[in-house]
């Protein structure tokens, strides 16, 4: 299994490229509050950029505090999310140690990474790679 992992954000020119891809083929629409992966300024060009991304935690807290079993941890790390039995009652986002989960404030439902690697061939930088991981071990690089 492969996890998003952004290694080389020292070469990110802040473009947006992955957001966008993000919203656009995973969520369908063009929103950026709808992306899985944000990206953000440490306060101007020459600083730098980070990307907000799901670790793919393991155990995830966000699948242990879902009261209905939408997010589902899944085998050496992240969530899997089932929309249709999503309450909105955002338990998730307040568990994520990083900050990685946003509530859509147009639906309520949560947004995140879903690991799909969609945002990776969209960043002119090559700043994004898909990590294969070791199922009982996590991150393998």
């Amino acid at each position: 299994m492969k996890i998003l992992r952004a290694l080389r954000m020292e070469r990110c020119i802040g473009c947006y490229s992955c957001s966008l891809a993000c919203s656009r083929l995973v969520h369908k629409t063009m929103s950026w509050e709808r992306a899985g992966i944000r990206i953000h300024s440490a306060g101007g060009l020459s600083t730098g950029f980070s990307a907000q991304v799901c670790l793919a935690c393991s155990p995830a807290p966000c699948a242990a505090v879902c009261p209905t079993g939408a997010l589902i941890q899944r085998k050496g790390g992240g969530v899997m999310f089932k929309k249709n039995l999503c309450i909105k009652c955002g338990e998730c986002a307040a568990a994520c140690p990083v900050d990685a989960i946003l509530m859509d404030r147009e639906n309520g439902l949560p947004v995140m990474c879903i690991h799909c690697g969609q945002c990776v061939s969209f960043c002119p930088q090559e700043c994004l790679e898909m990590v294969e991981i070791d199922d009982e071990k996590g991150p393998t690089s």
